[in-house]
């Protein structure tokens, strides 16, 4: 089953580190946040970063669990699932953080991106394989559905709340409206 997750970190620099990771499942089940503790050599910090996401240091020291104890959360609710983020190399980046200060190696769970989710299920609802469908020189995917994912991305957002539930959930209700904007274009194409 496909996993919308969102990791809200110190910031945006090499060296952050992941303070908040939530993940929902497609069928909006499984929706989970776990604050983190920062793990030792974790100081990188950016007040702009608190800012954002309204998450303080105190805050994690008081509520956030320990690394192990979030991955071994995390191995257990996701292990042999796909999972997707919006900014994969960003999500990653702390993803791998969280699993080596849990003991794991960075690729025990990979990420990959929102977009490729969206793509896969209006492929599945359209009858379309990715792999052979025909496409037009430079094109990367087939318009059908390049088309009805931009319709989509105009689609009317929710605010982005910078909070990692509230992030995932969103990725999720994205996918939701491109799977049934898919379902509507199959309806169409039949009748």
């Amino acid at each position: 089953m496909r996993v919308f997750m969102d990791i809200e970190a110190s910031g945006l620099t090499g060296d952050s580190y992941p303070i908040e990771i939530a993940w929902v499942f497609e069928d909006g089940s499984g929706a989970e946040s776990h604050l983190i503790q920062p793990a030792p050599g974790w100081t990188a910090w950016t007040e702009s970063a608190e800012r954002t996401h309204g998450i303080d240091r105190a805050t994690l020291a008081a509520k956030g669990a320990p690394a192990d104890a979030v991955v071994g959360r995390m191995v257990a609710a996701l292990s042999g699932h796909d999972l997707y983020a919006s900014s994969p190399e960003w999500d990653g980046k702390w993803l791998s953080d969280l699993l080596e200060a849990g003991g794991l190696p960075r690729e025990f769970l990979s990420l990959r991106d929102t977009e490729v989710a969206q793509a896969e299920v209006i492929a599945e609802t359209l009858g379309i394989d990715l792999a052979t469908a025909p496409r037009d020189p430079g094109e990367e995917l087939p318009s059908a559905v390049e088309t009805i994912m931009v319709m989509a991305s105009m689609a009317e957002r929710r605010p982005h709340h910078h909070r990692a539930l509230d992030d995932a959930e969103e990725e999720r209700l994205r996918w939701v409206t491109v799977r049934e904007m898919a379902e509507k274009q199959k309806g169409w194409m039949a009748g």
